[in-house]
């Protein structure tokens, strides 16, 4: 019998060894979930060989029609498996927001224990704090009418995360 805990890891975390097996990974995922093979993403994800794997992928802010946004992020918290995304140029916040499924790509590297440790990172690299610092925890989700959870209503229905282990 697989371990719950596993199985469930896996439905929202993939691994890959290196940032360009992630075209084919994100393919797979959104093949399996019925998605659309298009995307915004942040620049630094626009030089992957998408189109080898039969996805469409802009890079830009996404827009209304952006159904699926891939980023990256800042750092990612180990201790509550959160996600810690700066805006900026080129580093949208809409992208993670907007678009009814989120990709992040993390890598090992960016990985730190807990929230002091992401504020600590944050104020030693970035010297003045960007306009915007977003966490993200998983899907958006709300009990606020009638206590019953809606999922996607201040974001995305799905968050699925690729961490790259040697960048």
């Amino acid at each position: 019998m697989p371990d719950p805990d596993k199985s469930r890891w896996r439905a929202i975390c993939r691994s890959i060894r290196e940032a360009r097996g992630g075209p084919r990974l994100v393919a797979r995922y959104l093949a399996g979930h019925g998605l659309p093979l298009s995307a915004a993403c942040w620049p630094q994800f626009a030089g992957l060989a998408w189109s080898d794997a039969g996805i469409e992928v802009e890079a830009h802010a996404a827009l209304g029609s952006d159904l699926v946004g891939i980023t990256g992020c800042f750092c990612a918290l180990a201790e509550t498996g959160t996600l810690m995304l700066c805006s900026g140029p080129g580093t949208p916040a809409v992208t993670s927001l907007l678009p009814e499924t989120h990709i992040a790509v993390v890598p090992v590297g960016r990985i730190v224990a807990g929230m002091e440790e992401a504020w600590d990172l944050a104020r030693s690299e970035l010297g003045e704090l960007p306009r915007a610092v977003n966490f993200v925890s998983g899907p958006s989700r709300t009990g606020d009418i009638e206590q019953t959870i809606v999922l996607g209503a201040h974001g995305p229905y799905r968050v699925h995360v690729i961490v790259v282990r040697d960048q």
